[in-house]
């Protein structure tokens, strides 16, 4: 899943990094790169405790919902990319039937958008599908 960061930087301080799609979220480094670096070691540790805790994933928005924000003006947009699969611990080799149109589409939308393998796609999909319904029945 590709998480949109926000990274700001005030005189006098390290480059601070934002998560808007995941709330508590935080990280910070020396310089640009560790911002980066540190930010993806947040999102992952802050995710595997929702995990643990049987607590929903937040799902990945466009940067297009939080541009305008104002808490984000004067940041630098990225994107950090975690495969979801491999956060939750353990992996299980599971047997699955696919319509093969689907696991071309599949292909194709993974060739495209830079995703690893078929297992993160479906993992990443399958995360966000039960968020947004869980979400949308809490309502």
């Amino acid at each position: 899943m590709r998480y949109p960061i926000v990274i700001h930087k005030d005189d006098k301080s390290d480059y601070g990094v934002s998560m808007p799609d995941i709330p508590g979220c935080f990280s910070a480094g020396s310089s640009y790169a560790d911002a980066l670096e540190n930010a993806e070691e947040a999102i992952r540790c802050h995710l595997e405790g929702l995990l643990l805790n049987n607590e929903p994933l937040p799902v990945a928005t466009a940067i297009d919902n939080w541009i305008n924000h104002s808490d984000f003006a004067s940041g630098v947009w990225a994107f950090i990319d975690l495969d979801l699969s491999q956060i939750s611990g353990r992996v299980k080799r599971i047997n699955i039937t696919l319509p093969e149109r689907v696991l071309n589409l599949i292909d194709i939308f993974g060739k495209n958008h830079a995703i690893k393998n078929r297992s993160a796609f479906l993992a990443d999909a399958a995360l966000a599908y039960m968020a947004e319904h869980q979400h949308a029945h809490r309502k």
